[in-house]
């Protein structure tokens, strides 16, 4: 009985002049995919266990076409597509959620959360700065970084130049997939990884970084850090940030509820509820003092900010006289959320 597998994705990538793997493209990754299909994979490849990816040729690949005709036609014609090619191919199988240990295992992690098949937070990605290699992505693709000055003169010497966009672990997620229904004004800002729910639009100073995003529909014209997702309807303004888990934020999951607005240059370093709204220019942070404002206009006392984490329909604002940042309800209500008094 074959095993089931977590993840599975045909493909071709980018080697360096050792063979070793610089980056992976899987058209058409498949989590869970069925047992039918893995069985007749198996009958091309030697059986596959554990997690494993194979640099596989083109008569392999183009028997694999044959093999999935019957079980996903999907797989089949992307298999007939790239047995047609003349870059490397590779297949990759996931029989389990662990931490990924190659090349290929991260990039078909990085590309299931771009193609909305798992949200972030919701695969495990431990380790994986450390198994992908810097790369130079140049107007020719993936360049490893020691073999680059070589690269820029052979195009020199042909009359061409190589433009090199960035040198990163992470090249852009629009190179690899575009997501239906969302804008993108500067891609270079959108890291593969990136999660963008259907209506989200990125501005030109918009961020978003690998296992981030949004649910959408959103405007996002600041900072969506590793690991933060941002909720339906929320807008973000333009200069602002969000405290990610790699940037202070500890083990402390930062997110954004529904319906929120991160005025510009603000910034949020606790998990907002919905109907949010921080003011321009004010960033809270976990250990900030938050003065709370009853409906009265009364001050009910004051709290760490980390203490209000995942309530919703607080407006944070900073007093003009005094300094001191205060929180009040966002309602129109006449009692105030009842967390702000629950710490008088």
């Amino acid at each position: 009985m074959t095993q089931a597998a977590f993840a599975f994705g045909l493909g071709l990538g980018t080697q360096n002049n050792k063979g070793e793997w610089l980056d992976s493209f899987y058209p058409s990754p498949l989590l869970t995919p069925s047992s039918a299909l893995i069985s007749a994979v198996q009958t091309v490849i030697a059986p596959l266990s554990g997690n494993t990816s194979i640099a596989i040729s083109n008569e392999q690949m183009a028997q694999l076409a044959e093999a999935l005709a019957a079980t996903d036609s999907t797989q089949a014609a992307i298999a007939a597509q790239l047995a047609s090619g003349n870059q490397p191919l590779l297949l990759t199988m996931l029989s389990s959620d662990d931490a990924p240990s190659s090349v290929p295992e991260g990039y078909l992690k990085l590309h299931l959360l771009s193609h909305r098949l798992v949200k972030p937070h919701n695969i495990n990605l431990t380790g994986l700065f450390g198994v992908l290699p810097n790369v130079a992505w140049t107007s020719e693709g993936a360049v490893d970084i020691a073999e680059l000055q070589d690269r820029q003169l052979q195009a020199r010497l042909k009359g061409a130049m190589l433009e090199v966009m960035s040198v990163d672990k992470f090249p852009k997620m629009t190179n690899y997939v575009v997501p239906t229904g969302v804008r993108i004004a500067h891609t270079a800002r959108v890291r593969l990884g990136a999660y963008l729910g259907e209506g989200t639009t990125i501005m030109h100073e918009g961020f978003v970084n690998f296992n981030a995003g949004t649910e959408g529909p959103g405007m996002i014209e600041g900072r969506i850090s590793a690991g933060v997702m941002v909720g339906s309807g929320s807008d973000l303004g333009g200069g602002c940030s969000t405290m990610g888990t790699l940037s202070g934020g500890n083990n402390i999951i930062i997110s954004v509820g529904k319906e929120c607005l991160i005025g510009a240059n603000a910034g949020v370093g606790i998990p907002l509820g919905d109907r949010c709204t921080i003011e321009a220019g004010l960033y809270i942070t976990a250990g900030s003092i938050i003065t709370m404002i009853d409906a009265n206009g009364t001050i009910a006392g004051t709290t760490k900010a980390r203490e209000l984490s995942g309530q919703s329909d607080l407006l944070f604002r900073r007093n003009s006289k005094n300094g001191a940042i205060e929180v009040l309800t966002n309602k129109s209500a006449i009692a105030l959320n009842e967390m702000l008094h629950a710490h008088n």
